[in-house]
């Protein structure tokens, strides 16, 4: 156990300081193109724009725009490679001391016809705090009439809150909320926190499905059921932070952040538990197991892929466009303790699955990865874990040959 407190407090030295395991220096500032190789050619990673304050999350409402959260609580609007000087919107929340005031972003499937947009972002209130998502039209350079429609039932005083926004083909709006386990890393293997998300009376640890406008779907898993929250899809989840349909089944697929190790992609189903915190690869942050039946239980979906160490998820898409045709229908996870954009293709040769990180040599932590409207492949990245630089960016990836 020693051994594993050692190694923990190691990475977490690390982490904090903004330089992954093993590096001397700080990252560099991405201020010019930059020519990587990949497995069989090269990319081009360009930088749209710098100076960006923790960006958490990109969005594409047409292909002139980009809309950027900011974790201080700033919605900010880039339009044709210049990013405004002032926000769009400001989160209600005031950023407390981590700055967390602001998470994801979503377009509306039909924002050519109402402009709407969505974020997530927590909420403060008597019981402490949870996750809340709005809604408003984007007008030119604002984001007006904004209106919360959604706040989860995941009050705490601390702990993860998720918050990924993501618009199913059906138009049914998917929220992550995060499992708000506050006691997770002080050294203790209490998970009495954590069991909210085995619960069905509370938002923690699941994925929610809504409708555009915070309603409850009647065909969602859990609808009508007494003492169950009617948003919930699935439960069992620690920290999810991506969600994606494939390209070729139509099933959603969803990344979390697990403890010491356990990252996981998950294919989700409608009303499945995928068994944190008593199911995980990963352990608890004093080394030891999460449960004493940690590897699989009945009536527990185990994860599609997972990784130990950790890389830490924090968004996931399966690339769609023609830019980069050998990359077609291929999985891109971003990984913020392992600063890197992993590459999955499947059904390769003697293996069912291949992973390449991408942009290592930048050293950049990768908070959101995206496809835009002209086929290229987006980042939003960070250099440090905290702090008030303003050293983030967005950058664009493109063949090179």
């Amino acid at each position: 156990m020693t051994t594993y407190r050692w190694q923990f407090s190691l990475a977490l030295s690390l982490l904090f300081a903004g330089v992954p395991a093993g590096a001397q220096e700080p990252p560099a500032v991405i201020t010019s193109p930059q020519v990587l190789d990949v497995q069989g050619g090269k990319i081009r990673v360009v930088p749209v724009v710098t100076g960006l304050f923790h960006p958490w999350s990109i969005a594409f409402p047409d292909a002139h725009t980009i809309l950027v959260s900011e974790r201080n609580g700033r919605l900010r609007l880039i339009r044709d490679g210049v990013l405004s000087p002032e926000p769009i919107w400001t989160s209600p929340t005031p950023a407390g001391e981590s700055g967390d005031a602001l998470h994801f972003i979503a377009v509306h499937p039909n924002f050519a016809r109402n402009q709407m947009v969505y974020v997530s972002y927590p909420k403060r209130g008597e019981q402490g705090v949870t996750l809340a998502v709005a809604r408003g039209r984007l007008s030119g350079s604002k984001l007006t009439d904004v209106q919360e429609i959604f706040a989860a039932d995941a009050w705490e005083t601390g702990g993860n809150l998720a918050g990924r926004v993501f618009f199913a083909p059906d138009g049914t709006l998917y929220v992550t909320v995060g499992d708000r386990d506050r006691i997770c890393c002080n050294g203790t293997d209490d998970n009495s926190l954590r069991m909210k998300a085995q619960r069905l009376d509370n938002d923690a640890g699941k994925t929610l499905r809504l409708r555009d406008d915070g309603t409850v779907p009647e065909d969602n898993p859990f609808a009508g059921r007494a003492g169950v929250r009617p948003e919930i899809f699935t439960y069992g989840h620690r920290n999810a932070y991506g969600l994606a349909v494939h390209p070729e089944t139509g099933e959603l697929w969803e990344a979390e952040i697990g403890p010491m190790g356990g990252d996981e992609v998950n294919i989700l189903l409608p009303g499945h538990n995928y068994g944190w915190p008593l199911v995980s690869m990963g352990r608890n942050y004093t080394g030891t197991l999460v449960s004493d039946q940690p590897w699989a239980r009945p009536g527990m979906d185990n994860p599609r892929m997972f990784w130990v160490p950790s890389i830490s998820p924090s968004s996931m898409i399966f690339y769609t466009g023609d830019k980069f045709p050998k990359w077609k229908n291929n999985l891109f996870v971003g990984a913020l303790t392992t600063a890197q954009l992993v590459r999955v293709a499947f059904n390769q040769p003697s293996q069912a699955e291949k992973r390449e990180g991408l942009l290592v040599p930048l050293r950049q932590r990768i908070r959101d990865v995206q496809q835009g409207p002209d086929g290229y492949i987006y980042v939003a990245t960070e250099r440090t874990v905290r702090g008030n630089d303003t050293d983030g960016a967005v950058l664009r990836i493109e063949p090179a040959e």
